[in-house]
């Protein structure tokens, strides 16, 4: 029952760039806030970013705040993550998920299963 789908990782260079893609399927991202999550071998899964259901609020941890930039497409049901800029720490999956999303919080519900992600790796 894949709802989301990550897409748009790969290797990239340190001050590289790329664009991750979060796709719905069997519901609207419109109108649904969506926040972006990430993993590191060995490390807790953490919130990156968010959007919330209106667009009305974006959140940036401080790591990528100025780096990164969360955008929804409406009309391709898709929710992006331009990522600008990359450093070695950025380094691991991405996952995205439907999210309470508002006064620098992220609330994933407990009772969703996560997608497969999508592997970055930033590397020399």
């Amino acid at each position: 029952q894949v709802q989301l789908e990550e897409s748009g990782g790969g290797l990239v260079q340190p001050g590289g760039s790329l664009r991750l893609s979060c796709a719905a399927s069997g519901f609207t991202l419109d109108k649904t806030s969506i926040g972006w999550y990430r993993q590191a071998p060995g490390k807790e899964r953490e919130g990156v970013s968010c959007i919330g259901n209106n667009d009305e609020y974006t959140y940036y941890i401080d790591s990528v705040e100025g780096r990164f930039t969360i955008t929804r497409d409406a009309a391709k049901n898709t929710v992006y993550l331009q990522m600008n800029n990359l450093r070695p720490e950025d380094t691991a999956v991405y996952y995205c998920a439907k999210v309470f999303c508002r006064w620098s919080t992220m609330i994933r519900s407990t009772g969703d299963t996560w997608g497969q992600g999508t592997q970055v790796t930033v590397s020399s």
